[in-house]
C-alpha cells in the first residue's frame, strides 16, 4: 500500500515537473518572439504611425521598396548566396571524406588525431581574424568572394557530425559493396552518402545559416559592393545619413536579410532535429 502511494506521489510530481517545464519553455518562446514580432509589424507599418502606440490596422509594403532602391540589395543577394553555396559545397566535400576516413578507415593513430581535429570546435573562429586575414594579404585575396570563404571551406563539426551518422551505418553493407567490385570512394558516395540524407540537411542548415549572418569576417575582408554580403551591407544601410533613426526601414531591410533564413528553418526542422538524434548528439 506504501508503495503504491509512493507511486502514484512520485508520479504526480514528475507530471507537475513536466507542466512547469512546458510553460517555462512556453515563456522562453514568447519572450523570444517578442523582438520578432515587433520587427515584422514595423516593418509592414506606414512611418508615420511605425512607433505609435495607438491600434492600427494600417499596413504598406513602401518602406521594403525604399529599402531596395536606397541600397545595392539584390547584389548583397547575390554575393552572399554564392558565398554560402560554395562554402557549404566545399565544406561538404571535405567533412565527407574526413568523416569517411574516420569512421570507417583504420590507420594508425586515428582515434588521436581525430581528438585534435575536434580542438578546432573549441577554438573561436574570431581568435584566427588577424592570422587569417595577414595570410589572405599575402595572397593577394583582400576584397574578393574567395578570401571571404577560404578560411571555412573545412568544418570539424560537419566531420563529427557525419562521422556519428556513418558510425551508425552497418559495416555489413561494405562488405556487399566490396563483393559488388566498390571502390571506397564508390561506397562512400553510393552507400553512405544516401544513407546519411538527414545529417547533411542539418550540416547544411547549420552552415547557410552561419555563413548567412556572418558579419565580423567579411566587414574585415570585404570592401566593395561587388563582395559585400547581406550582413555587412545592412550594417551600413542602418548606421547611414539618410535612415538615421528610420526604424521602418531598419526593420524592412532586417526582414529581407533574415526571411530566407528563416523559411529554410521552417521547411526542413523536422529533419533538422531527426539528424541530431540519429547522430547521436543530444
Amino acid at each position: 500500500m506504501r508503495r503504491s502511494l509512493c507511486g502514484k506521489k512520485g508520479d504526480y510530481m514528475r507530471s507537475k515537473t513536466l507542466k512547469i517545464s512546458r510553460w517555462l519553455q512556453y515563456i522562453f518562446a514568447a519572450v523570444w518572439l517578442v523582438p520578432l514580432l515587433w520587427m515584422t509589424v514595423t516593418a509592414f507599418r506606414p512611418r508615420q504611425i511605425a512607433l505609435s502606440s495607438s491600434f492600427s490596422l494600417e499596413f504598406t509594403l513602401d518602406n521594403f521598396r525604399h529599402v531596395w532602391a536606397a541600397a545595392p540589395f539584390a547584389q548583397y543577394y547575390i554575393n552572399t548566396v554564392i558565398i554560402v553555396v560554395c562554402v557549404f559545397a566545399v565544406q561538404m566535400l571535405t567533412a565527407t571524406m574526413a568523416a569517411f576516413a574516420f569512421a570507417r578507415v583504420e590507420f594508425r593513430a586515428k582515434n588521436v588525431l581525430f581528438m585534435l581535429f575536434l580542438v578546432q570546435i573549441m577554438v573561436p573562429a574570431d581568435v584566427l581574424i588577424f592570422p587569417n586575414y595577414n595570410v589572405l594579404k599575402e595572397l593577394s585575396l583582400l576584397d574578393t568572394k574567395l578570401g571571404v570563404m577560404l578560411p571555412y571551406f573545412a568544418s570539424a563539426f560537419g566531420v563529427f557530425l557525419l562521422r556519428q551518422m556513418f558510425k551508425t551505418i552497418p559495416p555489413e553493407l561494405d562488405e556487399a559493396a566490396v563483393m559488388e567490385g566498390y571502390s571506397k570512394w564508390q561506397i562512400l558516395w553510393k552507400v553512405y552518402f544516401p544513407l546519411s540524407r538527414p545529417s547533411y540537411i542539418a550540416f547544411g542548415l547549420v552552415s547557410v545559416s552561419y555563413h548567412w549572418n556572418n558579419f565580423l569576417w567579411p566587414l574585415i575582408v570585404t570592401n566593395s559592393v561587388e563582395n559585400r554580403p547581406l550582413t555587412v551591407g545592412l550594417a551600413i544601410f542602418a548606421q547611414s545619413f539618410e535612415i538615421g533613426a528610420q526604424w521602418t526601414e531598419v526593420s524592412a531591410a532586417t526582414m529581407l536579410v533574415i526571411a530566407p533564413l528563416m523559411i529554410g528553418f521552417l521547411l526542413f526542422q523536422r529533419q533538422f532535429i531527426n539528424s541530431f538524434i540519429h547522430s547521436g548528439i543530444k
